[in-house]
């Protein structure tokens, strides 16, 4: 505890300043903190009535000044204060959550859309059924049909399944895809073939659905050569997933 001098009573007050200061500044938002202050002044020993008139402020010193050594600036600056308040017994400890760092989103980096060129030509069915491994066979307007019973048909994108498009006149044998991504819930890669009618592998295509309830009824392709959505929108039969059915559920 310090002396009761001169000098160590200056040093007291100046300790008294600082925290007065400190107890101003944050007093609109830290409803709490002069509690806080008060329990340091018990801890550093020093009362309100033996503190003389506020002098020139200075930083909180907490180690005991030797009897007879005058505080200077110098000396002051060489002081390392002890006493901290701890975060965790702070009121506006539930505060300091919104400054905390977040981890910045891990997002995959996807393959750019790619066109192959194989050493000959690849029908979409084919390329579909080798790619997968759904032993479907006939044209792609066929393959939601003749999956019924064999395989989950589902109505949204699953990664690995098949998207069975609708025939209609630009695709009159339908068309089928491999989903590789799911992106968004408006948006999938596929891997397919012959979609521009060249018998090419077209890999990492982007898919919108445009469907107004957002179920994947209704989509448009990427077009790799524009680098842009092609204007046509397709019809969807839906997904074939390659687990088979549950026998369990029938038994």
């Amino acid at each position: 505890m310090l002396a009761a001098s001169p000098a160590h009573a200056a040093a007291g007050d100046e300790v008294i300043s600082f925290l007065d200061r400190v107890a101003n500044t944050v007093k609109t938002h830290v409803e709490a903190l002069p509690g806080h202050v008060t329990d340091l002044r018990t801890q550093l020993g020093i009362a309100h009535k033996r503190a003389p008139a506020p002098q020139a402020e200075a930083p909180a010193v907490a180690e005991e000044i030797p009897a007879g050594m005058p505080v200077t600036a110098s000396l002051v600056d060489t002081l390392t204060p002890k006493v901290s308040i701890p975060v965790k017994d702070m009121a506006f400890q539930a505060d300091l959550s919104q400054f905390a760092p977040t981890a910045p989103a891990v997002v995959a980096a996807l393959p750019e859309p790619s066109v192959e060129r194989g050493p000959r030509r690849f029908f979409c069915a084919e390329y579909a059924r080798i790619r997968s491994g759904l032993p479907v066979f006939g044209d792609a307007k066929y393959w939601w049909d003749r999956a019924r019973n064999l395989f989950d048909r589902v109505a949204e994108p699953v990664t690995e399944s098949v998207m069975v498009f609708s025939a209609s006149k630009r695709l009159k044998r339908g068309h089928v895809a491999v989903v590789t991504h799911i992106v968004s819930a408006r948006e999938i890669r596929v891997d397919q073939a012959n979609w521009m009618n060249k018998g090419e592998i077209d890999h990492s295509t982007p898919v919108l659905d445009v469907s107004p309830n957002n179920d994947w009824s209704q989509v448009r392709v990427w077009n790799v050569p524009s680098k842009q959505f092609g204007a046509r929108v397709y019809k969807i039969s839906g997904f074939i997933v390659k687990a088979p059915l549950r026998q369990a559920s029938r038994e």
